[in-house]
């Protein structure tokens, strides 16, 4: 009696064989037929540049707005409590200052002052500007450690300034050292920076001692932002609470990270340019889920009958859905590595042209998990005439 009966063991080992076969069946498929798939493979792949690369312009855009926070060396930012980005900044009450400089874990603070101005280049070419005032002394919490300590130096005399390499046209700057004025004020251009294009306009870095030459009597002894850097071995966040609490509703502390992240929301969810462009994203988006999801149905749907044989065959349905969903897998994962390639050429170009980009880690882990998606739920929902017709119908 025990002869008739199969081991568990043996039964394990057709099992183990049928899935290997399986596996194999799915791969020998997409090698031997890759002709067949090879749109679907490239339909995946832009269709993940188009999103990874919408997300990145989006993200380069507004990250403009809080180049200067994300690289200046402050711990911590004292904000006007009703700012509502880094770029629209207001007057901070003369008292902050003293008393953030007073906690006992504040090493150093420094002052900050952004103004809108007039530009006029050389050749009379005027443009409306962002005159971002900096503490330009050695240690320098606010100047850009992006930026080489020479282009500090450069910017310590009066009526000396620094503009983006990108900007250059539009301020009709041709070299350094060109002359311009700014609000009427003659000024010498220092030397160029790069990766602080604005999104309108341009951003023209001063020293303070320059920004109350130009501002004269516009200018009052009253910063925008106040910039605090801790004694070494603080918390950073155990002392932004403490702050936050001495300065009630006079200032409000802020990390950089913070301030940069509040000032991008607010561009991507409260400006008009931010929902425009939000909007085309999806719009591309949907865009590239249709294109994808028809082209790889199309795919697989033109391998019905060959599924049909398998069924009539008696190859169960929950096989052939394995069979069909590691293919779409395999598209997924072979569409998204072109998409990386793919990316990283285009970004590089951007780069090249002086288009601001910022490819996070985030977006690179969605769009790879967006082009599985598409790929795995497509591939499936080809199965739908499969399981709602005869095999005898699908093979005449």
């Amino acid at each position: 009696m025990r002869s008739l009966a199969s081991p568990p063991a043996a039964d394990q080992n057709v099992k183990e064989r049928a899935d290997t076969s399986r596996v194999s069946l799915a791969r020998r498929t997409l090698l031997y037929e890759w002709r067949r798939y090879l749109a679907a493979l490239l339909a995946v792949a832009f269709s993940g540049l188009l999103v990874l690369v919408q997300i990145a312009l989006l993200l380069g855009m507004f990250r403009t707005t809080t180049t200067v926070v994300e690289n200046a060396a402050a711990d911590l930012w004292l904000v006007e409590p009703t700012v509502a980005s880094f770029d629209l900044a207001r007057e901070l009450s003369p008292r902050a200052e003293n008393r953030v400089r007073a906690h006992p874990a504040v090493q150093r603070t420094e002052r900050l002052a952004l103004a809108f101005a007039d530009w006029r280049g050389p050749q009379g070419a005027r443009v409306a500007i962002t005159l971002v005032a900096l503490d330009v002394s050695p240690g320098s919490l606010a100047f850009p450690r992006s930026l080489p300590d020479e282009l500090r130096e450069a910017l310590q005399p009066a009526g000396t300034v620094l503009v983006d390499q990108a900007d250059l046209n539009k301020l009709g700057v041709e070299y350094v050292r060109d002359g311009a004025e700014i609000d009427g004020r003659r000024v010498r251009v220092a030397g160029v920076t790069t990766g602080f294009r604005a999104i309108g306009g341009a951003m023209v870095f001063v020293s303070e001692a320059t920004y109350r030459e130009i501002r004269g009597g516009a200018s009052r002894d009253t910063p925008h932002y106040v910039l605090a850097g801790l004694a070494p071995g603080q918390d950073v966040t155990a002392v932004r609470q403490e702050l936050s609490e001495i300065g009630g509703s006079l200032f409000r502390v802020m990390t950089p990270d913070e301030l940069a992240s509040m000032s991008q929301l607010y561009w991507l969810l409260e400006s008009g340019t931010g929902i425009g462009f939000l909007f085309s994203t999806v719009l591309g988006l949907l865009v590239g889920v249709a294109i994808t999801s028809q082209t790889l149905r199309a795919a697989v749907l033109s391998s019905l009958r060959e599924y049909a044989t398998l069924r009539a065959l008696g190859v169960p349905l929950p096989a052939l859905r394995a069979v069909v969903l590691e293919q779409a897998t395999w598209i997924g994962a072979a569409g998204f590595a072109v998409t990386a390639l793919a990316t990283v050429l285009v970004v590089g170009i951007a780069i090249s042209a002086g288009v601001a980009v910022a490819v996070t880690w985030w977006a690179v882990l969605g769009t790879a998990l967006f082009s599985m998606l598409v790929s795995i739920v497509s591939g499936l929902m080809s199965l739908g005439p499969l399981l709602r017709t005869e095999p005898a119908e699908l093979l005449r």
